[in-house]
């Protein structure tokens, strides 16, 4: 795999982040459960989007991309015998399909590549047997279920991942009967869920919020509709990061009102220094003196690489927590971020669930890894903009998972980021 050199260099002027993955994955979902056909743009055809495009034609939609133009036809939606389902690295393409293909009846075997197979499936083996679904595994992927999914009582963590929760909704308004998720722990990345809520209700499927969990009435029908996807907060925090370190950036795809919880970055960067304001419709962000400051990352966890290069530079020692589920993503991102940083010369170290980070004026430029794991390299990517030297960063293009484009944009605003065999 490649790497990039990236100089030291300003970031400034205005840029428009891809698409929102979350939202995309459940828009297609939702369309590909409609009978009859969706539109979804913009979408940016990234690894992880082009797993779940590909999984959905798998299971019968007619789906079509033109330019950043999908369009969706779920009239053979489950019209298809047993399937293979490769879910590529993405783990919501997998959590969410999981229960989508039993509730459609569907014998289905799961496969994954990169540490997708080693992530956490558990939820999943033990509530579906209770209702309908045979699930055999030895302990992640390949994944196979047989048979199709009950209405029913499905109690379920909320503090593993919120996705295990957007698989059942999106799946149970299709079973016969009325269904009820019971939460047995708290609610981490609730913004998550409400983005999965807001979606199905754009296509006609609703559920009802409850002091236990969410009661889901069956028998429910997905309706097409042409569906716009709102721009991505989680990949326009690297570019929050940058301007908080060195010049004004704007941001022009970005909605304040939007579910996605990574939003809540906005208010962090604010308590760094950062001024952060809304104006016509853009997201304005400009540097001053940053502050350190101590960061609950349990419902943003994603936005923790970024924030880290942030608190690189804070006046100040930052303490990041609630970030454990960090280190079963992609690669150990606590690890990666410690090892990037300590690297560049930051004074940064780990604990079991984040990151203790006491600020420095400039780092130094040398070899860091990008751990195949596409948030570190953008991250990394933008320390830069405070850096003495080069930084060449491994595994460039993991970008591909996420944000294909992110060093087209990152030269837009200036910076000078340049491909070497690695």
């Amino acid at each position: 795999m490649r790497s990039v050199k990236v100089r030291p260099s300003v970031l400034k002027g205005t840029v428009s982040v891809p698409p929102s993955k979350s939202a995309a994955h459940r828009a297609v979902i939702c369309a590909a459960l409609s009978f009859g056909k969706s539109v979804i743009e913009p979408i940016e055809e990234s690894n992880d989007i082009k797993a779940t495009i590909d999984c959905m034609k798998k299971l019968g939609a007619d789906i079509t991309l033109s330019g950043k133009k999908l369009t969706v036809d779920g009239t053979n939606i489950f019209k298809c015998g047993k399937t293979e389902l490769d879910c590529g690295e993405s783990g919501s393409t997998l959590r969410f399909l999981i229960p989508v293909a039993a509730v459609g009846g569907i014998n289905t075997e799961f496969i994954g590549h990169g540490k997708l197979p080693q992530r956490p499936i558990g939820v999943y083996t033990d509530c579906l047997p209770e209702n309908g679904v045979e699930c055999k595994t030895t302990g992640g992927l390949p994944f196979e279920i047989n048979g199709k999914l009950k209405s029913g009582i499905y109690k379920v963590p909320g503090d593993i991942s919120s996705q295990f929760i957007t698989g059942l909704l999106l799946a149970l308004p299709l079973a016969d009967g009325d269904s009820d998720i019971i939460l047995t722990s708290g609610l981490q990345s609730a913004g998550y869920i409400d983005m999965t809520v807001d979606v199905m209700k754009s296509f006609g499927v609703i559920v009802e919020r409850n002091e236990k969990g969410w009661h889901i009435k069956g028998g429910q029908k997905y309706k097409p509709c042409d569906y716009t996807v709102e721009g991505d907060w989680s990949q326009a925090a690297f570019f929050m990061t940058a301007a908080a370190i060195g010049q004004e950036i704007i941001i022009d795809n970005l909605s304040l009102s939007s579910y996605q919880g990574d939003k809540a970055c906005v208010d962090i960067y604010r308590n760094f220094g950062a001024k952060v304001e809304e104006k016509n419709g853009n997201i304005i962000i400009s540097p001053d003196k940053l502050k350190a400051q101590e960061i609950n990352a349990e419902n943003i966890p994603d936005m923790v690489p970024a924030l880290a290069v942030a608190a690189a530079f804070a006046e100040g020692t930052t303490v990041i927590k609630g970030a454990a589920r960090l280190r079963i993503k992609e690669c150990d991102r606590l690890m990666a971020m410690s090892d990037g940083l300590k690297r560049l010369g930051a004074d940064i170290k780990e604990t079991d669930d984040g990151l203790i980070i006491t600020g420095v004026q400039k780092l130094k430029g040398t070899n860091v890894e990008g751990y195949n794991d596409h948030r570190i390299v953008m991250s990394l990517a933008m320390a830069a903009v405070r850096c003495d030297g080069d930084i060449i960063i491994s595994d460039m293009e993991s970008i591909n998972k996420s944000y294909p484009s992110f060093f087209e944009d990152y030269r837009k605003l200036g910076g000078i980021a340049d491909v070497i065999m690695g």
